[in-house]
Formats: structure tokens, sequence, C-alpha cells
């Protein structure tokens, strides 16, 4: 893959999926460092690519996650490598093409036509590198009558039609908390996959050209089919067209909700047996149905659609005196899709997700131990998979990257910094 194997300052990685892949990283903010972040978590070498005067503005701390350093940072950006390069400057430029010719892959997530005007876009990157994948991740894509337009994942998810068609059917679309800087980066961790296959195959450059607000339109599904037939879709809340119940109900403890989804008439069955509700108010020798497994009016699938609003109510009023995690335990031990809403608190303190590695200890100098999130996937046999090291500070990486792979002496480099172009 890369045409220099100097060694890396990272803890070996030679068993990981992506060993041997290197990636110029020019992104920002969110969306392609979260491409870049799940690529090194596969074992690749990423070299993140700022300035002092331009750093990525996820370095900012945050004062409001209790501590001063950027938390949001860490979930994009750890096991990546730092360097300076003031792109502002011809030689700083001519250094960046120089990383990317030792690359496999270079990515970037500037604004459509930001790449041209530092000479780094994709003809100019060719020349150095011939065979290069260069992943640029946008607001609305490099071409077509909106790509001027710049945005971030509130207005992703808005553009998309995912807003329109989250939240409640009296309520306003939800636009504002969907993860779409993260399935964003999803998709384009997956192209660039794509394109580094299809190089293998052919040794052929590649351009993947990505719009954010088309991943939003990727995820409303039947949606979509809906309107391009005249029918206009309707918010659906926490609701479910074939299923019923299915939502998110409160219980005897404050905040701590359960997760229900019932498939069938089985499982409808074993969640009424397993509340105690065979003998419930109103469910007369008269309404019962045949097996005494809960109300007539309850007694299909057909008939819990129609009558979800009541099944809602009727729900909450059962739940409502019910322990949230003792039930779940009971109502899965019955073979009912059951769950507690999970807290952070819960998901950062489960021993499960510990025992995996998803939640993983990480340490830096000077900062005290803490979790990230680690790698979803395993793979057998695959050492060091995961995060392996926090977010780099600010060109930690140059002894590396400007001595090892680019051959750099001390004076050259003190040179560089001192006329601003390494900055």
């Amino acid at each position: 893959m890369s045409q220099v194997q100097a060694r890396s300052p990272q803890t070996d990685r030679l068993r990981a999926p992506l060993a041997g892949v290197r990636i110029a990283d020019f992104t920002i903010h969110a969306a392609g460092p979260f491409c870049t972040h799940l690529l090194s978590q596969l074992g690749a070498e990423c070299i993140k690519i700022e300035s002092a005067t331009r750093p990525d503005a996820f370095r900012k701390p945050h004062a409001v996650y209790g501590r001063m350093s950027a938390a949001t940072f860490d979930q994009v950006s750890a096991n990546k490598l730092s360097v300076r390069l003031n792109l502002k400057q011809p030689e700083a430029v001519a250094l960046a093409k120089r990383i990317v010719a030792l690359s496999d892959v270079a990515a970037e997530s500037f604004r459509p036509g930001v790449m041209q005007r530092l000479g780094l876009n994709f003809d100019a990157l060719r020349e150095a590198k011939p065979d290069l994948v260069l992943l640029s991740l946008s607001s609305c894509g490099q071409s077509g009558p909106d790509s001027h337009f710049a945005g971030y994942a509130p207005l992703f998810g808005a553009w998309g039609g995912l807003g329109w068609m989250s939240g409640y059917r009296d309520g306003p679309p939800v636009e504002m908390r969907h993860v779409m800087d993260h399935a964003a980066g999803v998709h384009a961790a997956l192209a660039t996959l794509a394109a580094l296959h299809q190089r293998r195959r052919t040794g052929l450059a590649q351009h993947v050209d990505l719009a954010a607000r088309e991943v939003a339109s990727a995820m409303i599904g039947d949606a979509l089919v809906l309107a391009s037939l005249g029918i206009t879709p309707e918010r659906p809340g926490n609701a479910d067209l074939a299923m019923a119940p299915h939502g998110v109900y409160p219980t005897s403890q404050p905040d701590r909700w359960l997760t229900l989804a019932i498939r069938n008439d089985a499982e409808w069955q074993a969640l009424v047996r397993t509340l105690g509700q065979g003998e419930s108010e109103g469910n007369s020798s008269s309404n019962r149905s045949g097996n005494g497994a809960g109300y007539a009016r309850y007694a299909t699938a057909t008939l819990r659609r129609q009558h979800s609003q009541e099944l809602d109510d009727t729900l909450t009023r059962w739940l409502s005196t019910c322990n949230a995690d003792a039930t779940a335990e009971r109502l899965q031990q019955a073979g009912v899709c059951a769950h507690v809403s999970w807290t952070m608190q819960d998901v950062a303190s489960d021993p499960h997700l510990s025992a995996r590695g998803a939640v993983t200890s990480v340490q830096a100098p000077d900062i005290p131990a803490r979790l990230a999130v680690g790698a979803p996937a395993r793979f057998s046999g695959a050492d060091q998979v995961g995060i392996r090291r926090l977010t780099p500070a600010l060109g930690q990486d140059e002894d590396y990257v400007f001595g090892e792979l680019l051959g750099l002496g001390a004076q050259q480099r003190a040179d560089l910094e001192r006329r601003e172009v390494i900055l």
C-alpha cells in the first residue's frame, strides 16, 4: 500500500485489518474526522494536517463537559498523528503533497472549491500520487446547483427530510439532535473502503464525492416512496406501521423509561401474563379473549393497531407502578422485546461493553484516564483494533512525519517554522 514503511509512533498494529494504509487527513469538525477516526480504529495510520492559526474547531475546550479540554475532539481524533502546516504558504502545500504521495488516501471536508484554491484538488494530488483515493465530504456535494452551500449536522437532517420524519404527529420536526455527522462519517468510511478495493483491482485513482444531506435522504426509506406517489407521510413518533404496542413508557421510577416492541400475538399474550393483567379491570368474561390473555379488543395485531393510542394509555397505567429494570428482565425472560432506555451513565458503567472494549479507558500525558467509545466491530485474529491513544497535541508527531517520513533535518524544520510554513 504505502510507499514508505517507516516506523510509526503508534502501538504496533500489524494485524489490524487496515494496517499499512496511510491517510492524509485534511478534514475538520465532525463528519469527515469521524470517517478517518473509524478507519484509524481499524488500523490505518492517519496524519491530521492543521495549523496553529486554523486548528480544528473541535480542539476548543468544553467547560460544559466538566473539564477544560476538548471532549468532542477525543471522539473523532483519537489515534491520529498531528502535524502543523500553514496551507496559505506554497511550501506548506508542497509538503502536504509529499505527505499525500506517501499515503493511500487523502480526505477533506471543506466547502467545495477550497481544495482547488489551495492547490490540493484531485488533479493536483493525483500528480503527486497517481493511484490516490481522495474523499471529499461536504454538505451538498462537489457538483449541482446547491454545491456552494455550507452546512452542519442539524441542517443535513433538515435538508435531507430526516428531521421532518422525526418527532410526533402533533409536534414539530426534530432536526436538532440527529447524529448526522456520524452517519455521514460512517457512509464516507464505507465509500473510502470501496474505493480502496477498486484501486486494488484496477490500479486507478478515485475521487469519492459524498454529500451529507444525501445521507439523510437515504435514511428516510418508505417516506420518500410515499412522497413520490403523492402521499404526504406523517411523523410516526415512536409508533410502527405494523407493531403495537411499540414505544417508550414511564415506570414508577422518575425518568426511568421502558422500551417495548410487540411483534406478534404470542408476544402480546406474554406481555399481559408477565404484567399480571390477565384479569385486569374491564377484562371480564364477556370481553376477554378466548385464551384469557388480554382484552379482546387487543387480541390481534390489526386490533392493536386500530386502538394503538388507547393501548398506549393502558400500558402507561400498567407500567406506572413497575420497576423498570426488574420488569424489563421479566419481559425478556418471557420472550418480549423490552429494555430500559439507558442513560449515559448506564452505558459508561456497563460491564458487557467494557468486556468487549466498546467502551474503553484511555490515558494521555497529564490528563486523568477517562472513557472513550471504542470500535464496535471485532475481527478474529486482529490485534490493536480500536483506540490506542488519545487525541494528539497540535504538532505532536512532526518528528515522525517530517523527520522520518519526509526526511527533513532539524535545521530545515527550524527554518520552516521561522518562516511560518510549519505553524
